[in-house]
């Protein structure tokens, strides 16, 4: 699902299909899809694998090379073990030091197991299909209450107590989103591999609710 195809769900949820009349223009979606892409990607961030390259005499790696970076979550030193051999290290100001007594040589290759932020734009997604819906959610949920944040200095057609209407549904909305995160987070994934000890925390226009 890319990011029109989103919108255009997110805008299912909202009861803001009237294209004459929107409610929320394309870009005030964007912003809240991207947030709760955001936040998915924090609490399930796309995983990936670079391989970087010691330096002589140091044990610290950049991580500057690693775009949109959220977490590590494993470093292997030497690559050519297996099982795999998975590094204690310690993270601090971009700098990963993998914790091993010997200092390696130059040019070693350490492969390092990081979560990433997720891309979800025009032509491009990383969202897994099964955690489309968490993102639609998180965004209808910030899109909803950012509405009825200003419900109060608007004509609202829906009359006035639409403002109050959004406020609940947008709460609700968002305890859905917030539970979703919660049951998909990395911390709950199960994953087989050898364990490894990081040195540190690694019509009329309705609403949603008519």
């Amino acid at each position: 699902m890319n990011l029109s195809e989103m919108r255009t769900r997110v805008r299912r949820d909202l009861h803001d299909e009237d294209g004459a009349n929107y409610r929320w223009t394309d870009s005030e979606l964007d912003r809240h899809i991207d947030r709760a892409v955001r936040e998915l990607s924090l609490a399930a961030p796309r995983e990936a694998k670079a391989t970087l390259t010691t330096t002589a005499e140091s044990r610290d790696l950049s991580l500057s090379s690693l775009t949109d970076l959220v977490t590590v979550e494993a470093a292997e030193y030497p690559v050519d073990k297996y099982p795999h051999s998975y590094v204690p290290f310690s993270l601090w100001a971009g700098t990963l030091t993998i914790l091993v007594d010997e200092v390696p040589l130059s040019a070693q290759p350490v492969n390092v197991y990081y979560g990433r932020l997720h891309t979800l734009d025009l032509s491009t997604s990383t969202v897994p299909p099964q955690l489309e819906e968490v993102v639609a959610t998180g965004a209808a949920a910030y899109a909803a209450l950012e509405w009825a944040s200003f419900a109060t200095n608007r004509i609202n057609a829906g009359g006035d107590d639409v403002g109050r209407q959004y406020l609940t549904w947008g709460q609700e909305r968002l305890a859905v989103f917030a539970g979703a995160l919660a049951k998909h987070g990395r911390h709950n994934a199960v994953r087989a591999r050898r364990l490894y000890t990081p040195a540190g925390p690694a019509a009329d226009k309705g609403t949603p609710f008519s």
